[in-house]
């Protein structure tokens, strides 16, 4: 039987193209060991358990004092009725306890489901409530949140805690020097139990619990651009697949010896996965940052001999930018990578110029564990989004159809591999609609328009849900903000879509000028810049002036909010 395009396309991307640009020694394939998180864990205490696994305000914590301290925690939740398949929410910035909470919750076989600390009470009713966690692990300095939606979420207890209560008397002091707030007051509910008093009442004996592989580990919330989050189902399978796919992506790394900054929130999958356990699994240090700080995080690159540089593109914009960046020696990182968010070609020609260091981009969800490709340590492709991880199947296909597209065709990215999503939580119809079968796998909807080229190396274009539809055209935002960063009077632009009756929708850019430049630059003088570099209904037609964009906790700018801000959107 002939086969259909469709077939022939599907048959292209199968033969993996981009196996020929691996590091020498990485394989096509890997096996994946038959183990849940909490065994990786184990075998790593044992392993470099006299190590240093987090760095915090220059209090020093052993791998040994974590796992000591989730043990006690994991008893107390036990004692609290947390059982195999419940699920327990944590609402904490990057600190010790947040490890402590999360390996305890998993290590009695329910499921952690973290929490934006950025996040109002609504929103954290939604996610308590769609998730039905009933036990939450919260700062005392965001309790007050918890505490206005206690009744209508049913929950039955809070352990807070404070980030004091790790940072050793050298990062209190500072802090009080600083005039910064380090712990709230308390409810007085007997349902309110201090984090620190269940770890001391408590000892580390829990129960042994049997856990699978396949059995739920994290439900993370996606942040939706229109709509509430929905909830991701990792698995224990899907956590351990991504770490030894990245770990075994990077050639180079050496166990136990790695250290690496912790900027990017823990709640979120990048930190959670790659940061946090990635660190955890492998024996290595993390210098921890409950919030962005750019002279301490310049500063401690050479203090505490960063190797791993973890980012995301509006960090590097702001470090490139700082005076320090030119002073400090950044021999000793070994890899500086960059996800979650397109890094633009201007940001990365600052940051090279500035440090003479190259960015490895990589791409992934909250979806796949956070990875699905990287670009190889020998052969780095700016502006890519390098290929795919071991194990892992890309494709492009149609947009509405489970249809396949040749190669350097623009469509929807697919992908099938072991970090991949179960479904979503309670959600029938997103995942009739996210997922389908073909060539024997299960291919996952991104929901981003992109590309591979000849090379077989994939090229990203937009998200599905911010292309601007001009007249039945497609306006992709990402290439109208490359245009705006290279106008030598803006720091930073973001491009959405205003509704036109007419048009279907206008093209809007939020800019934000170069401080000298503010009040000197008009809408007329951003539109002439773009003549010549856009098609006319590419060209912004509304200009607002900002003296920031809003960005979500994990630095990415918030398309969402601000159509939210514009259009004063409801979520539904």
């Amino acid at each position: 039987m002939k086969k259909s395009q469709s077939d022939m396309a599907l048959a292209e991307y199968e033969k993996r193209p981009w196996l020929k640009w691996y590091s020498e020694g990485v394989p096509a394939d890997l096996e994946i060991p038959e183990k849940n998180v909490i065994e990786m864990l184990d075998e790593g205490v044992k392993k470099w358990g006299k190590k240093t696994a987090m760095i915090f305000y220059g209090n020093k914590i052993k791998h040994k004092e974590i796992h000591e301290k989730s043990l006690r925690f994991a008893t107390a939740l036990h004692d609290l009725g947390v059982k195999k398949g419940d699920m327990v929410a944590i609402l904490l910035p990057n600190c010790p306890q947040f490890p402590i909470a999360y390996y305890a919750i998993l290590r009695l076989g329910a499921t952690a489901t973290t929490i934006s600390p950025l996040y109002t009470p609504r929103e954290i009713a939604h996610q308590l409530k769609d998730s039905g966690a009933k036990i939450i692990i919260v700062l005392d300095l965001l309790y007050e949140n918890v505490e206005r939606i206690w009744d209508e979420v049913g929950l039955k207890y809070a352990s807070v805690t404070s980030i004091a209560e790790y940072m050793g008397s050298r990062g209190r002091f500072f802090s009080r020097a600083r005039a910064k707030t380090l712990q709230a007051e308390m409810s007085t509910r007997s349902e309110v139990l201090q984090f620190q008093d269940l770890n001391k009442k408590y000892p580390p004996n829990p129960p042994k619990v049997e856990i699978s592989p396949d059995d739920l580990a994290a439900l993370p919330y996606t942040g939706g651009t229109t709509g509430w989050p929905k909830g991701a189902m990792l698995t224990h399978r899907n956590i351990v697949s991504v770490q030894e796919q990245v770990w075994h992506a990077w050639p180079g790394l050496e166990e136990g010896k790695e250290v690496g900054l912790a900027i990017l929130p823990f709640y979120h999958i990048y930190g959670q996965s790659v940061i946090l356990l990635g660190g955890a699994l492998r024996g290595g240090s993390g210098v921890v940052f409950p919030r962005p700080d750019m002279d301490e995080i310049i500063d401690s690159i050479e203090k505490y001999g960063i190797t791993m540089f973890y980012g995301v593109p509006t960090l590097y914009k702001y470090l490139a930018d700082h005076p320090k960046i030119k002073r400090v020696n950044l021999k000793k990182v070994k890899h500086f990578v960059c996800g979650a968010d397109t890094l633009h070609e201007e940001t990365r020609r600052d940051w090279e110029r500035e440090t003479g260091r190259e960015i490895m981009e990589g791409y992934g969800l909250t979806e796949t564990t956070a990875v699905i490709s990287t670009n190889p340590l020998t052969r780095n492709r700016p502006g890519t989004l390098g290929v795919p991880l071991p194990n892992t199947y890309v494709a492009i296909a149609h947009m509405e159809k489970n249809e396949f597209l040749p190669p350097g065709e623009e469509g929807e990215l697919v992908v099938s591999g072991p970090q991949v999503l179960q479904g979503y939580w309670k959600k029938p119809e997103a995942n009739k609609n996210s997922f389908f079968e073909a060539g024997g796998r299960r291919y996952f909807r991104t929901g981003d328009v992109a590309w591979m080229d000849e090379e077989g190396y994939f090229h990203f274009v937009e998200r599905t849900k911010d292309v601007i539809k001009y007249k039945g055209l497609q306006v992709f935002p990402h290439e109208i903000e490359d245009i705006l960063y290279h106008h030598p009077k803006i720091k930073e632009a973001a491009v959405i879509g205003v509704p036109d009756k007419d048009v279907g929708e206008r093209v809007k850019a939020i800019v934000v000028l170069e401080r000298e430049y503010r009040g000197k630059v008009t809408e007329k003088e951003i539109m002439n810049y773009c003549e010549g570099k856009l098609a006319h209904y590419k060209i912004p037609k509304i200009i607002e002036f900002r003296g920031e964009i809003p960005k979500t906790d994990v630095m990415k700018v918030d398309h969402k909010r601000l159509r939210a801000e514009i259009f004063k959107l409801e979520e539904k």
